[in-house]
């Protein structure tokens, strides 16, 4: 009998599986799934389902739970946040909405680190060039959860950007979670606030969330001049080291 010949070790089967794995095609793929999200959000509206079309026999620590999870994938695919965490509060109240919207913040944004750190971070780590990115990418790197929770804290920079840019960098999951749950409270509860007391506009808590949305976005706006003012500021140029006394000329 005659012995099967084996594959020589370029053969095509290969070479496609190195092309479906490779970073260009794991880009491409993450580019596909962001805008097939964002054309079904245009299209179906999730935030408004969240709002105003909830199952009315759901109740309890199971719509909370749901609604978390909804949020999440929600918040993945593009919708705004702010919406979300308004329909929270309209539908659970303060604390219970609060919990909800905190819980399917982090989903949503563990839901986007993992998909731009398994499909677009090989493909996009040596496009890091210029001023901007490569100071964006270090500090990220390197004070990640610092840098995290100041992003969240301040909300000047969009959701699902610093998802993605998190994604990019070399920040650990860890950092980046812990620095979302805690960034993301303050902001949260005011629009979850806001919400629970949509229906009294002049109620002392309606007053003071509303406060805090436009002080929180200016001191983030502020914050975003003076760091885009520091990144245009030329690199300062090292001082030359003095000779050593008595070296030779």
């Amino acid at each position: 009998m005659l012995a099967p010949v084996p594959r020589p070790p370029g053969s095509l089967a290969v070479r496609c599986s190195r092309a479906l794995l490779s970073p260009r095609a794991r880009l491409s793929l993450l580019a596909l799934l962001l805008l097939t999200a964002a054309a079904l959000v245009v299209a179906y509206e999730p935030q408004r389902l969240l709002a105003s079309g909830w199952p009315a026999r759901t109740d309890g620590a199971g719509a909370v739970l749901l609604f978390g999870l909804a949020y999440g994938v929600c918040t993945a695919a593009f919708v705004p946040r702010p919406v979300l965490n308004l329909a929270a509060g309209a539908l659970f109240g303060s604390a219970f909405g609060l919990t909800a919207a905190v819980a399917g913040t982090v989903l949503g944004a563990g839901i986007s680190f993992t998909l731009g750190r398994y499909l677009g971070q090989d493909a996009l780590r040596p496009l890091l060039r210029g001023r901007w990115l490569t100071a964006a990418d270090g500090q990220l790197s390197r004070h990640g959860f610092r840098s995290m929770l100041a992003i969240r804290l301040f909300p000047g920079v969009p959701f699902a950007a610093a998802n993605y840019c998190a994604a990019v960098s070399r920040m650990g999951y860890v950092p980046f979670l812990l620095a979302t749950a805690l960034g993301t409270v303050p902001n949260t509860a005011a629009y979850v606030v806001a919400g629970a007391q949509a229906d009294a506009p002049g109620s002392p808590a309606f007053l003071f969330s509303a406060g805090f949305i436009v002080l929180s976005g200016l001191a983030g706006a502020v914050v975003a001049w003076r760091k885009r003012h520091g990144l245009r500021a030329p690199a300062p140029v090292p001082a030359a080291e003095p000779e050593p006394v008595g070296s030779a000329r």
